[in-house]
């Protein structure tokens, strides 16, 4: 395939794929089994693993024959900008996402290091915080958007937070993500760029002051990362914040309130914001194609044929709503079954534990403060964001009914103390 057109490939970029993924999943399945041609751009191929067993071979893989270096891939591709678009996503950056062996390792080691000097607790009021500042914005007015008023800005202040940021820095960083994640085209090439001199600029300050912040602590950590893989982990750990957990977020909202099951245990309890969370990164994970492969040698995988320089996805999604290849008893269990939202084996989100947290916390926040909230429009009238990577709606429309200062229980005005700054 290298980065040829393939007649029939399907695109995962276009807004048809967007409304509706799982159709395609199922027809790329039927058509084609556990592996799936498709573009992640015009003219840039893929290959998309949609089969459980065989995304888990993958992501376990012990023996080498699969590589996270996009190196040789980049190599091949046309010097088009929609296809440049897709490297802000894809290209090569020296961190733990496309790096192995021991290399890896080392990255490995400081980035799982310094996630595990976020506080719970302190990480729980910084996120009860933020929630509670914005949703007394819009709390008198009945109705919101979720997406643009709460999941995406709520991300922004807790990744400013992170990294000793205030909330009004930084006041770019959303659209920049936005951007690249969609990765089209010539926008996402400058926004590239764009995230580039935001993050130097960052990494620049803590050098010369450095803090209680994830970025002073990959600076300090024993890995001796130098100043430009500093750098990159703290491309990645925003990257991989940011967007995915406000996704995960707004995906998991919608569900709750749709869903019987949860839009119940409102006030009976059934399954908790927990069970929801699981249940969408096992159908419908923020990032649903991603984790890219390469192999090592050509191999015959899955009966198809996969060349070192050509670029293979794990379909999230897809695997996780694979009906003949998950876990035995998947689908039965109340948390949602196996999920491989955050990835599996040594390349998992190392971040996973405070991803959750943090989206538990500022959901259950969400029906803590809103009483009789509920979608302002069916869920299959909810517009999802057009994107080859991403399952993102693009806004979350809600109404509830209106609540105010003066008024008794808890509202957002309730605890409105600031909490500690930093995490």
């Amino acid at each position: 395939m290298s980065n040829r057109y393939v007649p029939g490939a399907t695109p995962l970029y276009e807004p048809e794929f967007a409304a509706d993924p799982h159709a395609a999943y199922a027809r790329l399945r039927a058509r084609h089994g556990a592996v799936a041609p498709v573009e992640v751009a015009p003219g840039v191929g893929a290959h998309l693993v949609l089969d459980y067993r065989a995304a888990w071979e993958i992501l376990t893989d012990q023996d080498g024959h699969w590589s996270k270096d996009p190196r040789p891939w980049e190599a091949s591709l046309p010097s088009t900008p929609e296809a440049h678009g897709v490297l802000g996503m894809i290209g090569y950056r020296p961190n733990a996402l496309f790096t192995d062996g021991e290399v890896h390792d080392r990255f490995r080691q400081a980035v799982s290091d310094c996630f595990r000097m976020i506080q719970p607790h302190r990480l729980r009021a910084t996120v009860t915080e933020i929630a509670d500042d914005l949703v007394r914005e819009f709390a008198a007015e009945g109705r919101a958007d979720l997406v643009g008023q709460y999941a995406r800005p709520l991300m922004a202040r807790v990744i400013n937070r992170l990294y000793g940021r205030s909330d009004a820095s930084g006041r770019d960083l959303d659209r920049i993500l936005t951007t690249l994640s969609n990765a089209v085209g010539a926008d996402a090439v400058a926004a590239n760029e764009e995230f580039g001199r935001y993050m130097n600029e960052l990494i620049t300050a803590k050098y010369e002051s450095p803090g209680d912040d994830l970025p002073s602590w990959f600076i300090g950590h024993p890995a001796q990362l130098a100043p430009e893989e500093v750098v990159q982990h703290v491309v990645l750990t925003l990257g991989a914040g940011n967007e995915p957990s406000a996704n995960l977020i707004s995906n998991t909202t919608a569900r709750m309130l749709t869903d019987e099951r949860y839009y119940s245990s409102l006030t009976d309890g059934a399954l908790s914001t927990r069970e929801a969370l699981a249940e969408v990164l096992r159908t419908d994970p923020s990032m649903a194609n991603y984790g890219p492969y390469f192999a090592t040698r050509p191999v015959h995988f899955h009966g198809t044929w996969i060349q070192p320089a050509e670029l293979v996805l794990v379909s999230y999604a897809g695997a996780g709503s694979d009906p003949t290849g998950l876990p035995a008893h998947a689908d039965e269990r109340s948390d949602g079954g196996a999920h491989l939202g955050f990835g599996a084996g040594e390349h998992r989100c190392p971040a996973a534990d405070p991803a959750l947290l943090i989206a538990a916390t500022a959901i259950d926040r969400l029906l803590t403060l809103l009483p009789g909230l509920e979608l302002a429009v069916p869920f299959d009238e909810l517009t999802w964001r057009p994107g080859p990577f991403h399952r993102a709606l693009a806004a979350l429309p809600v109404t509830f009914r209106p609540v105010r200062p003066d008024q008794p229980g808890v509202t957002p005005w309730t605890n409105s103390k600031p909490s500690l700054s930093t995490l």
